[in-house]
Formats: C-alpha cells, structure tokens, sequence
C-alpha cells in the first residue's frame, strides 16, 4: 500500500543522519587511502596505483550487480534495510583494519594487505550504499517531498564529506600523540592516529545508520530500476549527447581529483614545515567552502544572467586561471598558505557549479535520447554518472601514484618533528606541481572544445525537447 502520511522531522533528520555517516566513511577512504599506504606503511607507489585503478573499476562494475541483488530481495525487514544494516556493519570493519595494517607486514604481505581490504571496502560500501538510495521511493510519497528529502539528504552528504576533510590530518596527530607516544616516529604517530580516527568514524557511521533503519520503515513495495553495464553502454552509444556530457564528467573529475590526491603530499613535501597538516588542513576547510558556496550561491546567481552552458564555460575558465595562479605562486617562495586561498576560490567555486552542471545537462540528455530513439533511458544514464564518477577516481588515483613513484616522494623519517620537504629537491618539486597544475589545465581545455564541439542542447532545444516528450507521453496515453 502506498504511504499517505508525510515524513515527520524525525525521520527526515534520520535519514540525514545516516548520509552524514555514510559519507564520512566514503571520504576517508577516497581522500586517505593512497596516503596511508603509500606513505606511511611504504607500500610501492606503482602497486598502490593498480590497486585503486582496478578496485575502483571493479566497484563500479559491482554497483549494478548489488542492485539487482536488492531487487529480488525480500525479508520482514523490507528490501533495503537488512542490506543497509548488513553493509554498515562490514563496512565499518573493514575500514577500521584497512587502516590498522599490522606494522610488522612488509613486501608482498604489505601489497597484498591493501588490495584485500581496499577491495572490500568498496564491495561493503556498494553493500549499503545501493539501498540508502534506492530505498527513498519505498517511505516517501513521491513529488515534492521525494524531492526535498533527496536534496536533504545530498547535503547532509556534503557535511559528512566536508567534517572528515577538515578534521582527519588534525585528529590523526592529535590522536597518535596521545596513543603513540609525543616521542614516537613520525610514521608511528600517524600510522596509530589513522587507526584510532577510523575506529571512531566506523563507530558513528555504525550508529547513524542504525538510527536510520530504526526511525525509517518501508511503507510500500516499489521496483528498483537496475541497469547491466551492457545496457549502460548500449544507452550511451545510441546518445551521442549522453555520451558527450560523459566524456567532459571524466575529463573534468580527472582533473579535479588528481589535485586532491595530490595536495597532501604537495603540503608536505614543498609547501612543508613541521605543521605542514595544520596547512593543508586550511586549505582544505577553504576549498571545501568555496565549492559548496560554488554550488548554492554563485551557480543560482550566474543562472540568471547566463544559461548553463555559459556557465559550463566560464566555470572551465575559472578553473583553469585558478591553476595557473596556482602554478606561479609556487615559485615565489610563498610561504602563508592563506595566499594559496586566491586559486583555491576559483578552483573549488568552479568546481562546486561543475558538479551541478553535470548533473542538469545529464538530465537534458534523457529527454534528447526519448525523441531521437524512441526510449527513455533515464535510470540508465543516472547510473552511468555513478559508473564514470568511480571511472575518473580510479585513473586520477593511478596517475597521482604514479607521479609519487616517478619522484620518489615518501616518508623515509624517523624524526618526530621534521620539516619533510627540506630533503626534496628542486626537480620532484616541479614535478609535483606540473602534474598537479599543468595536467588538469590540459585536460580542461580539452572539455571547453569537446563539450563546444559537441553539445548541442541549448535552452531553447530544451524546451523544445521538452514539448515534444510531453506530447508523445499524451499519445501514449491516449493510445
């Protein structure tokens, strides 16, 4: 039967509730793995590259079979719940010993340690992830309120998100001061401070969402729409414009997330100084704000003024300054990371309206596909952007390996308090700034002409596109 009354604030702010710790795991895991493998435990930079190339494509290869494992599921709990539950719970395990990797292991033990865990953490995570999203059909009405609780939910997302951000290279030292000892090594303190961080987030990730499961019940049966890769593929290819809005969402993530599995490393080794974290701590808590304000205030505010693509264009060129700015003040010996923040408001405001952009010309692109083919392959093209989104982490997570390998840029210190870029040479200096500067400016300007080449739906074809979907949804059913 389906559900007549309306959510009550309780339930919304347990749903909330629930994507804030759901994303808190996912951005410790995205953000810190790399770094906690490769340069506190030793793992080889080139291993850490395949491990998260291959286990990112594979997880998004696993998202569409984890659906429909929750399509035919069927318990007294409901659908979503017991795979909700189920996830949380292993998922949290595992991400509290993915980062408490025994310190005696070394060599292959040590390799093959993170490809075990970080694989499993991104099957656990699929695990719950797949039915917190799917389930909203099942306990809500639909329309507005669907809606409202969605953009509710993304953004208490974005707060999970932006806490673990601002707070894990802090409460990692705060953290490992306290159960390793102020005297410890360097790695030793954060190798403990990551263990004891994870075990907390784990912790409340595990009651957030129990919290979830125990305020929200399923009120209806509703199908879950579940997509193969095969017809993923099939649906892109028969959308010329789908496929080019794909195509600027991996170049575009590409570039962003090669800076931001790189920005660690560039604040320890050349910004560096023995709070190098405290810095990069700023800078993050900064760009994190700015992308978020990119998002709710400058995108709504340029809408009205230009039209999307427009906005695509000019946030491209935004972004592109930011890095060039960026790339210049580096070599001028800038040593207040506060001046750093001028790039880093284009860049992440830029950012912040990009990720809205995509989604809207996404949208635009179902109506396009129905009039031309014939279909309306609308769940299909929202679970692509899923697909390319983990495409993109995988590949910039494999290049900022390979950049770390090509400089030979690890820890190697004993010292407690050090200022690790004072044994950094000029030339693994520049490399790290090249790739984290002039690489993502190629591939922008590449997504400025694709996208000026090949995107076609301008407002006007819009709202033509979309006079034309509602007439045939009228013969249809009339017929």
């Amino acid at each position: 039967m389906e559900n007549k009354r309306k959510l009550t604030v309780k339930e919304k702010a347990s749903y909330g509730l629930g994507a804030v710790g759901k994303d808190m795991v996912y951005m410790l895991s995205a953000s810190y793995v790399l770094y906690y493998f490769q340069d506190v435990m030793g793992v080889s930079a080139v291993a850490m590259g395949i491990i998260l190339l291959g286990a990112r494509v594979f997880d998004a290869f696993n998202d569409p079979i984890m659906g429909i494992i929750v399509a035919k599921t069927k318990t007294k709990m409901g659908r979503f719940r017991p795979w909700l539950l189920i996830g949380t719970l292993t998922n949290s395990v595992v991400l509290f010993l993915m980062f408490s990797c025994p310190p005696s292991l070394d060599g292959a033990g040590l390799t093959a340690y993170a490809a075990i865990f970080y694989i499993l953490w991104g099957v656990t995570y699929t695990m719950m992830d797949i039915p917190f999203w799917s389930m909203i059909p099942a306990f809500t009405k639909g329309g507005k309120e669907r809606e409202n609780l969605t953009t509710l939910a993304r953004s208490c997302s974005g707060v999970g998100s932006a806490v673990v951000m601002v707070i894990t290279m802090v409460a990692v030292h705060a953290l490992g001061n306290v159960f390793a000892g102020a005297d410890a090594a360097a790695r030793e303190i954060e190798r403990t401070g990551f263990s004891i961080f994870s075990l907390i987030i784990a912790v409340l990730f595990s009651v957030f969402i129990i919290i979830t499961c125990t305020n929200i019940k399923e009120k209806s049966t509703v199908d879950v729409d579940t997509a193969t890769v095969g017809e993923m593929f099939k649906a892109l290819f028969r959308n010329d414009q789908a496929l080019c809005v794909v195509v600027a969402i991996v170049v575009v993530n590409c570039s962003m997330y090669i800076t931001s599995n790189l920005a660690i490393y560039f604040f320890k080794y050349d910004f560096g100084g023995v709070d190098w974290y405290k810095s990069y701590t700023y800078f993050t808590t900064f760009g994190g704000a700015m992308q978020i304000i990119g998002m709710m205030i400058f995108y709504p505010v340029l809408r009205k003024f230009f039209n999307s693509i427009k906005i695509y264009f000019i946030s491209l060129i935004m972004c592109m300054g930011g890095y060039a700015a960026f790339f210049i003040m580096c070599w001028s010996a800038i040593d207040n990371v506060f001046i750093l923040f001028i790039p880093a408001f284009f860049i992440f405001a830029a950012n912040g309206m990009l990720q809205v952009l995509v989604t809207v010309f996404l949208a635009n692109t179902v109506d396009y596909g129905e009039v031309k083919n014939g279909r309306r392959d609308e769940s299909v093209i929202f679970s692509m952007q899923t697909f390319v989104v983990k495409l993109a982490s995988g590949i910039s997570a494999f290049i900022a390996s390979m950049t770390l390998a090509a400089f030979s840029l690890s820890s190697d210190n004993t010292e407690k308090a050090i200022d690790f870029s004072e044994g950094i040479s000029v030339s693994q200096k520049m490399g790290l700034r090249m790739v984290m500067t002039i690489i993502p400016i190629i591939g922008l300007i590449f997504a400025y002409f694709w996208f000026k080449k090949k995107y076609i739906l301008t407002d006007e074809t819009v709202e033509e596109l979309s006079r034309e979907t509602e007439k045939l949804h009228q013969e249809k059913a009339v017929s």
